[in-house]
């Protein structure tokens, strides 16, 4: 039992809870058997951990689910509400650095020695009373660990506004434990986790919308009609009001659209679905609690009709607070560029096709523009990874026409020191796996840019070695395109641009 700690000390207990390689893939091939199980069991962690349901249905929660800009409409809403004085609370993951960036108090990510002294009363009521109930659940895995503590720190915290994130899924992801959320959003739909969620955008669509709840109101945006025909049909078995989010053009017709903090074109459908949220949620503030706050009068959305039964939202006026909250959002990794000395980089965590296809438009005008302020040559590094079940043709094909000079393939990890108290460790994966999928992601880039047939795609086997410490030697395809591969992104940034250069973001 641990009285208290430091964040280390919390990090590697949390570490300790990840799902080894061998039952996620198990999990996976069972295309997740007993998910039907994740909600008792979280009712049963929280419990355990002295998190009451009722003290969860008195918090003014939104949730959001999707598959392409869940986490940019959890910002957008995060910031516009905070612009209203409101004490915001915000759950998301993945994290970048740090773990703590996965649980926000006010827009911030929650400070270590708080992380830790929450860590720890959740951990040990946990660790406590982990005898007294079914051997089998025992610990929570480490997002579910996540999910109840990101909930105990919005309860203790008294925030306003607690909103939630889905981690994969919906209907059985574990933060819908939550049963009375204020409002419900569902962002762009697309193919990604197919062995969890199932293998079409319909199935996928019937798992995201089971975060709708009776009579409360859920928004989503503009979908394929078989995803929308799924989301309008789970609206009325759930009882939700659901709403079609407008154009953003057609808020403020006479003046022009909002200033976004987030950059890239997909960012326009997340603003849109962040303000009704955030409409929605405001006036049940203001019935409920007598708040004068209000987001001003409301007008007919001039875009009329249905689309597959849904009802576009109505547009309004845009406030002070909706206009700042919106141009100062920040969420990093997201169409990022961070400008260095002599390099510039293009951050984007892109990880379904249509996704990729926007990030490649973004990189494409953002590369051009950036390359106009220089002087001399200019050379484009690709550095790609991805895990997962993604199919590595669907993901490098939208990009194996930007002409990149030089594409590098590593796993997602720092460095190659898995210490056990650091927030970058992953022991979900094998080092043997991840380099396996570096070699067929690099096979595939290869027969793409060769124009190769896609539908013939066969990933060759990695060389044997493949997983040691040393870069494989750089290639150069009859195209010109140098390719290599790194066992981490540290020794990857070192190559490329020098040890000067390479501690920026290392």
């Amino acid at each position: 039992m641990h009285t208290k700690g430091r964040y280390e000390d919390a990090i590697r207990c949390l570490n300790s809870l990840q799902t080894n390689a061998e039952t996620l893939a198990r999990i996976r091939k069972e295309g997740g058997r007993d998910v039907q199980r994740n909600i008792p069991d979280m009712i049963t962690f929280a419990q355990r951990a002295g998190i009451t349901l009722d003290a969860l249905d008195k918090l003014n929660v939104i949730h959001v689910s999707g598959t392409k800009g869940k986490g940019s409409t959890c910002a957008f809403t995060e910031s516009i509400l905070r612009q209203y004085g409101y004490k915001t609370g915000l759950f998301t993951s993945p994290h970048l650095v740090e773990t703590r960036e996965r649980i926000r108090i006010n827009g911030l990510p929650i400070e270590k020695k708080l992380f830790a002294s929450y860590f720890f009363e959740v951990y040990n009521r946990l660790i406590n009373t982990k005898n007294q109930h079914d051997p089998e659940v025992g610990m929570p895995a480490y997002f579910r660990f996540l999910t109840l503590m990101s909930l105990y720190v919005f309860v203790e915290q008294k925030v306003d506004v607690a909103i939630l994130e889905c981690g994969i899924g919906g209907t059985y992801d574990c933060t819908n434990i939550v049963r009375k959320p204020v409002v419900c959003g569902v962002s762009s739909l697309g193919i990604d986790h197919v062995s969890l969620l199932g293998d079409t955008v319909e199935k996928i669509a019937w798992h995201k919308a089971g975060i709708f709840k009776d009579d409360v109101a859920a928004v989503t945006v503009p979908q394929p009609a078989g995803p929308m025909q799924v989301l309008s049909e789970r609206a009325r078995e759930l009882g939700a009001r659901l709403t079609l989010a407008p154009d953003i053009h057609t808020y403020d017709r006479e003046r022009a659209p909002p200033q976004l903090g987030l950059a890239g074109d997909m960012q326009l459908w997340n603003a849109s679905l962040a303000l009704q949220l955030c409409k929605v949620w405001l006036e049940a503030r203001h019935q409920g609690c007598g708040d004068r706050r209000g987001v001003g009068g409301q007008r007919q959305n001039q875009v009329n009709g249905t689309r597959d039964k849904v009802q576009t939202a109505p547009t309004f006026p845009i406030t002070t607070e909706f206009s700042e909250g919106l141009k100062n959002c920040f969420w990093p990794g997201r169409a990022q560029t961070l400008r260095r000395s002599r390099v510039t980089y293009f951050l984007d965590g892109a990880h379904t096709a249509s996704s990729m296809e926007t990030c490649a438009r973004w990189f494409k005008a953002a590369a051009k523009e950036e390359a106009s302020r220089h002087k001399g040559s200019v050379c484009n590094v690709l550095m790609f990874n991805s895990g997962g079940d993604r199919l590595p043709s669907s993901l490098l094909a939208p990009i194996a026409h930007c002409h990149f000079d030089c594409v590098i393939f590593c796993p997602n990890r720092v460095n190659l020191a898995m210490d056990p108290s650091s927030d970058q460790s992953n022991f979900t994966v094998s080092a043997d796996s991840v380099m396996s999928r570096c070699h067929e992601h690099k096979n595939v880039y290869l027969k793409l840019i060769a124009r190769r047939d896609l539908a013939a795609l066969r990933p060759d086997p990695p060389p044997p070695g493949a997983d040691g410490g040393a870069p494989c030697s750089p290639e150069q395809s009859e195209d010109g395109v140098t390719t290599a591969i790194f066992p981490c992104i540290a020794h990857a940034l070192r190559w490329v641009v020098g040890e000067r250069d390479a501690h920026i973001l290392v």
